[in-house]
């Protein structure tokens, strides 16, 4: 999977398109330039989400009505697709070769893995970015995943606004339960399929981690249900079902659900400690780079073939010692994009890169190599 060239049109400040390496290509320039909006129009051509917003319409340039991003996927010599992604205000729409495609279906065509400043939740940040990591990974696997996490979703959602308007009515334990039955007994089934492909993603990633790549400490992960110690998990839809007729009286007084995957989290351990609390600035970036390597391989023993990696800022977020050790590692295998403001990362990484500057969102010169 090689992306040739990724173009925007209306998309934040960018002009034209910019072409791009089978292996590393460098986006430099100086800050606010819109080195960052490349990487997000290539994440938006590949998930049809942004990894800046979560209301991807705040893409469209101010005044305009519509924002397209478009690119040619190369698979083969004889075999190549090309993907476009329109945004307006209320609809997003994706077509492959012109042709109108539903999200879970394009989802299959092209897939992007970013480390940023903003990932760097994942590991020091609150138990939310740890499922979005985990459930992000699960859909790049299985695209029809999707439904599932959306119809838990809206089936979360239902349930607390019935959970709302029975606090506000007093109404009686009795009534409740009989009221979110229906309701959690669908929660139960989809429950339980995202219970068992958290947990199994979480496996694949530890067989792979690359646990000392950047220093002596081991990294491992663990997924942590919440309800673990309140029975048998091996009977994760039994146990759930038990534990929502437990708790709905304390469901009832809180307003909203107490129980389900939506309270799970992930452990991220370095040497058995919580790093969180224990680990350093660097060693939080250390595992975050490990668990995204994590990602892109079981992806490709997945799909048989690699995604683009995408690195914001990289010498801002890694020194050159990790950033080496990085490119050594993705050489041959991803097709990888980093931004940089500083000439000096250009000049010691780019002799095998194609460099392109970038100026007011566009491309202003682009070079083989550094000069």
């Amino acid at each position: 999977m090689r992306l040739e060239f990724v173009e925007a049109i209306n998309f934040r400040n960018l002009k034209g398109k910019i072409d791009l390496e089978p292996g590393l290509s460098i986006l430099v320039g100086e800050n606010g330039q819109g080195k960052t909006n490349w990487l997000e129009a290539i994440n938006v051509l590949a998930k049809t989400r942004s990894f800046k917003t979560g209301k991807i319409a705040e893409t469209i340039r101010f005044g305009e009505d519509l924002a397209i991003v478009k690119g040619n996927v190369r698979q083969s010599q004889e075999l190549h697709r090309m993907l476009q992604v329109n945004i307006q205000k209320t609809i997003k729409s994706c077509l492959v070769n012109g042709k109108q495609e539903t999200t879970q279906r394009y989802l299959h065509e092209l897939h992007a893995v970013v480390f940023n400043a903003d990932e760097l939740e994942i590991v020091r940040g609150q138990p939310d970015s740890r499922r979005k990591f985990l459930d992000g990974g699960i859909v790049s696997l299985h695209p029809p995943f999707t439904q599932t996490f959306t119809d838990y979703t809206k089936v979360l959602r239902q349930k607390n606004s019935l959970l709302q308007q029975a606090r506000e009515k007093e109404m009686s334990v009795e009534r409740a339960a009989e009221m979110l039955e229906p309701w959690n007994e669908q929660m139960t089934a989809l429950a339980a399929k995202i219970h068992r492909g958290r947990t199994r993603f979480v496996e694949r990633i530890n067989e792979v981690l690359e646990k000392r790549l950047f220093g002596r400490e081991e990294l491992s992960i663990r997924y942590v249900s919440s309800l673990e110690g309140k029975g048998d998990l091996t009977d994760y839809a039994g146990l759930l079902a038990e534990r929502l007729k437990l708790r709905v009286q304390a469901e009832l007084v809180a307003g909203h659900s107490l129980v389900g995957p939506h309270r799970d989290d992930m452990e991220v351990l370095f040497d058995g400690q919580d790093i969180r609390k224990f680990g350093s600035s660097g060693q939080q970036r250390s595992a975050l780079l490990l668990l995204q390597l994590a990602n892109i391989t079981v992806f490709h023993a997945t799909r048989g073939e690699y995604p683009l990696f995408l690195l914001d800022d990289i010498d801002a977020e890694l020194d050159h010692r990790r950033i080496g050790h990085l490119l050594e590692y993705l050489a041959g295998k991803t097709q990888t994009v980093v931004t940089t403001s500083k000439e000096g990362f250009v000049a010691e990484f780019g002799r095998s890169s194609r460099t392109i500057r970038i100026e007011n969102g566009m491309a202003a010169g682009k070079a083989g190599s550094a000069p």
